[in-house]
């Protein structure tokens, strides 16, 4: 069951409005998901599978996972990775994939195993990513950080890709406070390197919108990265998101100028808004989707028609 909700900027209405009726047919669709499966095998994995499968029936050009495939009080084991690498490959077309906290930040909890986060946080990078294409059964050509910049040699995870004219990128962004845990030195430490490769991929990828010509870009991760905001400010010192974030994104952002939409999970209600401001003015031509998830076993799929995004409910079929 599909149920269809509409959100465009003014200025994505002006560019649909303008592309001539050939591009105007040039449509396409990806979906996105993300949060999934919450819970144990036995309850978890049925209702997951099912709308994998019904995702298979969409005809849409790829998906996206935007990171948390287990809970946060379930084990980070072998075996766990294992089921989750099946499950992607189960998709029939393409998906990709951005790590979230429960897979790695969040796996020295004691009913998590518990392991040590780098620990897999590199069995994450190795079994789930293969330079220069993405998961499923059709893969998807893209480009890895830590092939086109030598210095993030490592950030295997962040990845892009150009599809009709739109600009696709995730960024290992995770909740937890995108790991900025000041008790912890070793925490600090991944969070301060990770966070340096995050803001150069967001500059490198609003720089190749540009040479591109882009006619929208689409970020994705996992983080809710409000999580940390104040009564006086969205993303103050203590946030994990404050450079990535209010100091890069959201200035080229505005300077670009084009349609932007955000896509995370993390807080696992579904919703559509334009909640980023800079300098105390609303950015509109930025818009946030949260995907739904948890107990909420559902994605979403968004369709690009020029630069104007729309959004369908995805619901598992009975």
């Amino acid at each position: 069951m599909l149920k269809r909700l509409w959100l465009c900027t003014a200025w994505a209405l002006v560019q649909v409005l303008s592309v001539t009726p050939a591009q105007a047919q040039q449509g396409f669709s990806f979906v996105a998901l993300g949060d999934l499966p919450y819970g144990s095998p036995d309850k978890a994995y049925g209702p997951y599978r099912t709308l994998i499968d019904r995702i298979n029936t969409l005809n849409s050009d790829f998906s996206i996972h935007v990171g948390d495939f287990k809970s946060g009080s379930t084990l980070c084991s072998d075996e766990e990775f294992a089921h989750q690498l099946a499950h992607f490959q189960r998709f029939k077309g393409a998906v990709v994939y951005t790590p979230g906290d429960n897979e790695w930040t969040d796996c020295h909890r004691a009913n998590n195993g518990p392991y040590d986060p780098l620990e897999r946080l590199a069995a994450l990078r190795q079994r789930f990513y293969t330079p220069g294409r993405s998961l499923g059964q059709q893969p998807l050509a893209l480009q890895n950080q830590s092939d086109v910049m030598p210095a993030h040699g490592r950030y295997v995870e962040n990845q892009r890709w150009m599809h009709q004219g739109t600009l696709f990128a995730t960024l290992h962004m995770v909740g937890s406070n995108n790991n900025f845990e000041t008790r912890d030195p070793v925490a600090v430490q991944e969070f301060f390197q990770r966070d340096a490769a995050n803001v150069a991929w967001i500059e490198a990828t609003f720089e190749q919108a540009h040479q591109r010509q882009a006619s929208a870009l689409v970020l994705v991760f996992q983080a809710d990265v409000f999580e940390t905001r104040s009564a006086w400010e969205d993303f103050p010192p203590w946030s994990g998101f404050r450079k990535s974030m209010a100091n890069t994104l959201l200035p080229l952002a505005r300077r670009w100028g084009k349609p932007v939409l955000v896509v995370h999970g993390d807080s696992h209600q579904f919703k559509i808004d334009q909640p980023f401001q800079l300098d105390k003015k609303p950015l509109t031509n930025v818009t946030r989707l949260i995907v739904p998830g948890a107990s909420d076993v559902r994605a979403v799929k968004v369709t690009v028609q020029g630069a104007a995004f729309s959004f369908e409910m995805v619901t598992p079929a009975p």
